[in-house]
């Protein structure tokens, strides 16, 4: 697996909050619903989104496309400074800025929703609404607002999810589900491929010659009782060496990495999958159900069960 592919590894969205916005100027919404990710893509139109996270407002035309990391809310409007007319909170919960009830109010159709459906301005958008959907490693290397000009990519699937959007068949919501997936990995691939990418410090590691071979020894066989002298003695060179070189281009010794990357697969996989705990441990390097669950919970501040469940919001490895 190449560096890229391990780090979109993950997008599975169930049940994702699919919707298209039409607006007509001037409008404004304020997006408070916490949620971990969501996808925006102007189909027509233009519009400003501000952050909380800083940075200034940044203006999107079509085509464009922007991906907002929460839980910090934002704004999108016609303008910077027009005032937010609705919003949005956790649960997909609307209200009036003054607190009143704005659920059903805006409705417009199926999965469509604003002033009305041949608006001036429409926007795509996909949110994924549990912290679980998306990697926390992918989480990680995002800034909070990220735009990809049209320009800069082309993206096959905005005819395709423009019209199934709307849409109202069984099996639909699978459908978009996948499409958004398929959205936001396209979308990534294009970003990180800039040559002024910010990737995170790990993954322009993976191109030193000492530390990329490293790196890749951990993240494909984290099972494996690693030491640093074992790694060391992989890459060649002393255990000093490794160990200052790694810590240097990674920011973290290797054996915190080998932890974080342990402890993120294990969230991954209590997640996705209905196996053990016994062999969640065993397959990411830990000796015992004991063991993993004692690390996991003192990184992500809640056991591994309730991380499974969906009843303790986890922490960032």
């Amino acid at each position: 697996m190449d560096a890229l592919a391990g780090l979109l590894d993950g997008p599975r969205a169930r049940g994702a909050f699919m919707i298209r916005a039409c607006f007509d100027p001037p409008w404004a919404v304020r997006v408070a619903d916490e949620a971990p990710l969501t996808v925006m893509l102007m189909a027509r139109g233009s519009c400003w989104i501000t952050h909380d996270a800083g940075g200034g407002p940044v203006r999107l035309g079509p085509g464009d496309l922007a991906i907002a990391r929460g839980p910090l809310s934002y704004t999108c409007g016609d303008a910077p400074d027009t005032a937010p007319q609705a919003l949005i909170l956790p649960g997909g919960e609307c209200r009036y800025p003054d607190g009143g009830s704005l659920n059903g109010s805006m409705d417009l159709g199926v999965r469509t929703w604003g002033d009305r459906p041949d608006a001036v301005t429409m926007m795509l958008i996909g949110t994924y609404l549990l912290r679980g959907e998306i990697s926390g490693r992918l989480l990680d290397a995002l800034p909070p607002l990220l735009t990809l000009a049209d320009e800069l990519w082309s993206c096959p699937l905005t005819p395709l999810l423009t019209e199934e959007i709307v849409r109202d068949e069984p099996g639909q919501e699978v459908v978009l589900d996948r499409l958004l997936d398929l959205l936001l990995i396209s979308s990534l691939r294009a970003w990180f491929s800039r040559p002024d990418s910010a990737a995170p410090a790990w993954y322009r590691a993976l191109a030193d010659p000492v530390v990329g071979p490293v790196l890749r020894l951990l993240q494909d066989d984290p099972a494996r009782p690693w030491t640093v002298a074992a790694l060391a003695a992989e890459a060649g060179v002393s255990r000093a060496a490794l160990a200052r070189r790694f810590t240097g281009l990674v920011g973290e010794p290797p054996m915190s990495y080998l932890t974080g990357w342990r402890l993120a697969l294990a969230a991954d996989r209590l997640r996705d999958t209905d196996l053990t705990l016994d062999t969640i441990a065993r397959q990411v390097g830990y000796g015992s159900p004991f063991a993993l669950s004692t690390a996991f919970k003192r990184v992500y501040g809640v056991s591994p069960q309730e991380h499974r469940a969906g009843t303790g919001t986890a922490g960032r490895a």
